[in-house]
């Protein structure tokens, strides 16, 4: 069983800054990957009712995937990257690995859910660019239970990666037995806030057994006519 628990944290100063840069990070991260997609996409596409009067001479490049474009990681680690627009420098080496590669996870879900649509075969249209409005939330795919350094009456403190110990309002507490799975980070309106991806693997096995009462769902009806034929109409009569 798997639930998932909001609560609004409290970072200092530098610790905001800190997560608006990588807020800033990955929403260029998330653009430039989708941007990529866009332009394979018109550079080999060809319409229905008509052939292309140019035609590359170049062997088309491969498609971008998931694993493709996550593999650009480690050399944009390398050095800073220039924004064209803006002339800004994003230092990739800041932001922790696991977020970079939920961002680019994102991008191919989005890319998918518009060509190949969902199991109804709906599909959710083009993915659009994310402005700073648009793009709030950070996860940390491999948080577990030891991220959480200490619990008192009303606070959590929470070690992130490359951010340090943060100061968590505990409103309830985790239940029993509950671990850890993933960490996301959401910048509202009204401050910072984590969703803890809880889960209980033993949940199910506790409710595995076969029912006792009579009302148990799928129990057969008998009807009048069937129980007749079971006791027999001699004895009826």
């Amino acid at each position: 069983m798997r639930t998932t628990y909001q609560y609004q944290f409290d970072p200092d100063i530098k610790q905001k800054l800190t997560l608006n840069h990588w807020l800033r990070i990955c929403r260029y991260w998330y653009n430039r990957q989708l941007g990529d997609r866009f332009d394979w996409w018109e550079m080999n596409r060809t319409t229905v009712n008509a052939c292309p009067l140019i035609v590359s001479i170049s062997a088309p490049r491969e498609k971008p995937n998931y694993y493709s474009q996550k593999k650009q990681l480690p050399i944009l680690k390398k050095d800073f990257v220039k924004v064209f627009h803006s002339g800004d420098l994003l230092d990739f080496k800041q932001v922790d690995s696991t977020i970079l590669q939920d961002v680019s996870k994102r991008v191919d879900k989005a890319f998918e859910r518009s060509i190949a649509g969902d199991s109804k075969g709906g599909r959710s249209g083009k993915p659009r660019f994310k402005t700073e409005a648009d793009y709030r939330t950070m996860t940390f795919s491999t948080a577990n239970s030891d991220w959480i350094k200490l619990v008192r009456k009303n606070w959590m403190y929470v070690r992130l990666p490359k951010l340090g110990v943060v100061k968590v309002r505990m409103h309830r507490s985790i239940p029993d037995g509950f671990t850890i799975k993933q960490a996301s980070v959401t910048r509202k309106v009204d401050g910072w806030f984590i969703q803890l991806m809880l889960e209980d693997a033993s949940v199910f096995r506790k409710n595995l057994h076969t029912p006792q009462c009579f009302c148990a769902i799928g129990m057969k009806l008998f009807s009048p006519i069937v129980i007749f034929e079971n006791i027999g109409m001699n004895n009826i009569l």
